[in-house]
C-alpha cells in the first residue's frame, strides 16, 4: 500500500512538473505539439523556390530547415505558386452574377437592362423589407421623399411623382448600384438580387404599376454585351 501510495504521489508530482514546463510565460513560448501545424509557412503567391538545396536565407519551422521549399509548387507555370484564371473567363460573385461594368453616368444603357428576378408575393414582401431597411431613411416609408434623413438633407426624390413614375427597371437598379445626385451608391451594401427585389417593390407597390415586366432570360438580361449583371445559368 505504501509503495502504491508513493508511486501515486510521484506520478502526480511528475505530471504537475510536466504541465508547468509546458506553460508559456514571459520569454518562454512553452512546448507545442506538432509545431508545424501551429506555424505553417504560407505559400508565396508570386514566386517559387525550385532549388531544394539552395533556398537562401528563409524562415522555416522544420528541423531540417527546408520548410520554404515544401511550400512551393514547382509544377505551376510562370515561376509562381498562384494559378492564373482560365483564359477568356469572367469571374462571377457568390450570387452567380457577372461584374456590373456600367459607369455611374451611363443611365441610358442601364435603362435597357431587364429585371432577371421573377416577381411574386414573396419577392414583393422581401422587397418591402429591404426598402424599409435601406431606403426608408431618405425616401420615407411610402417613397415620397419624406424620410427623417431626407428631411434634413433635402432634395430626395419622391418616387410617386413626376418623371420618376416612368423610370425603367434598369434605371432604378443602376441608381441603387451607382448612386445619383445626393443618393450614394449602395452596390457594396445590397446584393444584386436584393436590388432587383427593391426595384420590383418600387415599381409595383410604391408606384402602383399594374404588372411587372417579364423577367429576362439569363442569356439576354441586357442588350449591353458584357456590361450588365446577369444571373448564372
Amino acid at each position: 500500500m505504501k509503495i502504491a501510495k508513493t508511486l501515486s504521489v510521484l506520478g502526480l508530482a511528475v505530471a504537475g512538473i510536466s504541465l508547468a514546463g509546458c506553460r508559456a510565460g514571459g520569454e518562454n513560448p512553452g512546448l507545442e505539439y506538432a509545431p508545424q501545424m501551429y506555424h505553417s509557412i504560407a505559400y508565396e503567391p508570386l514566386s517559387q523556390i525550385t532549388d531544394e538545396e539552395n533556398q537562401g536565407d528563409v524562415i522555416s519551422n522544420r528541423e531540417d530547415g527546408r520548410g520554404e521549399f515544401f511550400n512551393s509548387n514547382i509544377n505551376n507555370p510562370h515561376r509562381m505558386n498562384m494559378r492564373e484564371p482560365v483564359a477568356n473567363t469572367v469571374p462571377r460573385n457568390k450570387e452567380g452574377y457577372l461584374p456590373y461594368r456600367l459607369k455611374a453616368f451611363e443611365l441610358e444603357p442601364a435603362a435597357l437592362i431587364k429585371n432577371p428576378v421573377e416577381s411574386n408575393e414573396a419577392v414583393l414582401a422581401e422587397g418591402e423589407k429591404l426598402f424599409l431597411q435601406y431606403c426608408n431613411a431618405c425616401h420615407g416609408k411610402n417613397g415620397e421623399g419624406d424620410g427623417l434623413a431626407g428631411a434634413v438633407i433635402g432634395g430626395v426624390a419622391n418616387l410617386k411623382g413626376g418623371a420618376y413614375i416612368g423610370l425603367p427597371e434598369g434605371h432604378i437598379f443602376h441608381v441603387i448600384t451607382k448612386g445619383k445626385g445626393r443618393m450614394g451608391a449602395h452596390g457594396s451594401q445590397i446584393t444584386p438580387e436584393n436590388r432587383w427585389k427593391i426595384v420590383h417593390y418600387v415599381k409595383q407597390v410604391i408606384q402602383g404599376a399594374s404588372s411587372a415586366a417579364a423577367p429576362a432570360a439569363a442569356s439576354d438580361s441586357t442588350v449591353v454585351v458584357a456590361q450588365a449583371e446577369t444571373p448564372a445559368k
